[in-house]
């Protein structure tokens, strides 16, 4: 028997939200709604969402409340359907040894964060994760590393894709070409850089290394299908899942078509977004009460690991990195005088600068080294 598509399914059980819900968000708090913001009721839709082949949980990766939802919706959907298995966009695919172990209960947290490079590899607070791999881990539930290695990802953003030998792509099939929607938006995201007049053959490689990227992990997630028989239940940022883009349409192309977008929904975020495709469904979270940080300082650069170290992958507008002469393609050397090897160095030696202080950076531009100093405001 035919299965009616999932947006359909759950627009048999969509009504209004409440006015009182409607005048203070988009999505009330608590409540799951379409991707018009119309209403839905939990439970059903949990239950035919655990029935589908791949659920992909987006996330942006900074957000505490994001991984909270994750965690909760996880849980639910392991309650429908044990027969689960957990994709993670954290860690690259050499990785998955260390993922194993941890599952099968032989590594501590400590020893898990120190064998998977965490800080290194992905750099966000492991603390946002940890539940998460503690919940697999108590249901002996298989937790997948879906990446590959930021650096294939860089080298295709400079070379392109057919440039890279068969034999160093790390097992990564030819991605079916972007949809047209996706191609724009990733051109916004190129211009967002700062790197409006990028020519055309650098644009033509950023889009390949986003397509490389979204097709590795669909990849993943479509082996373990076939491999398991499980639901795979996906971590990964939005960017990666929204408007059914880049993973669903490479599923799509792999012959796993059906995926099911689910998104967090951020009581402040514009309700013009919830365009009646972006998900399959949303839920709304309230008003952050994260207690307030003071804010770190910021460079303003993309980094991207490449084989001969750190380069600067593009400069934002106005940023500390932009004042201080730091251009795209200049290659890390040190910063206050300790040498660069990877992102994370030179994350950590910004993130310990005091407001109002100076930072001293060498970099490799074209032949020759370049002193520069970056000169972080005081507030």
């Amino acid at each position: 028997m035919r299965r009616l598509p999932l947006l359909a399914l759950l627009l048999l059980t969509a009504f209004p939200l409440r006015a009182e819900e409607a005048a203070s968000a988009c999505v009330a708090p608590g409540v799951w709604a379409d991707a018009t913001g119309q209403r839905l009721e939990g439970a059903p839709l949990l239950r035919r969402v655990a029935e589908q082949p791949v659920v992909l949980l987006g996330e942006q990766h900074d957000k505490a409340e994001h991984h909270r939802w994750q965690l909760q919706t996880l849980a639910k959907l392991h309650a429908q359907n044990p027969d689960l298995a957990v994709g993670l966009e954290m860690l690259p695919r050499r990785l998955q040894p260390v993922l194993d172990r941890w599952v099968a209960g032989e590594l501590s947290e400590a020893a898990f964060l120190a064998d998977s490079d965490w800080r290194g590899v992905w750099g966000f607070d492991p603390n946002f994760y940890l539940p998460i791999l503690h919940f697999a881990r108590m249901h002996r539930l298989p937790v997948v590393a879906l990446n590959v290695e930021r650096t294939l990802i860089a080298r295709v953003a400079r070379e392109g894709w057919a440039a890279i030998p068969e034999a160093e792509r790390e097992g990564v099939g030819l991605p079916a070409p972007p949809l047209a929607a996706y191609r724009e938006r990733l051109m916004e995201t190129l211009a967002a850089h700062n790197r409006p007049d990028s020519a055309p053959e650098t644009a033509q490689r950023f889009i390949e290394a986003q397509t490389v990227w979204d097709r590795a992990m669909a990849e993943r997630i479509a082996d373990t299908r076939r491999a398991t028989g499980r639901a795979v239940v996906a971590i990964l940022g939005e960017g990666h899942v929204d408007h059914r883009n880049g993973v669903p349409h490479q599923l799509d192309d792999l012959g796993l078509p059906g995926s099911v977008v689910l998104l967090p929904w951020d009581a402040d975020r514009p309700c013009a977004e919830l365009d009646g495709r972006i998900a399959d469904a949303v839920f709304g979270l309230g008003p952050s009460r994260e207690p307030v940080e003071v804010a770190r300082p910021r460079l303003g650069v993309q980094l991207e690991a490449a084989a001969d170290g750190v380069r600067i992958g593009s400069v934002l507008e106005n940023s500390v990195a932009a004042a201080a002469g730091l251009s795209a393609g200049d290659r890390v050397v040190t910063a206050a005088g300790i040498p660069i090897r990877r992102p994370a160095d030179l994350t950590a030696i910004v993130q310990r600068q005091a407001p109002g202080t100076w930072l001293p950076i060498t970099v490799r531009r074209g032949e020759a080294n370049q002193d520069v100093v970056a000169k972080f405001p005081s507030e």
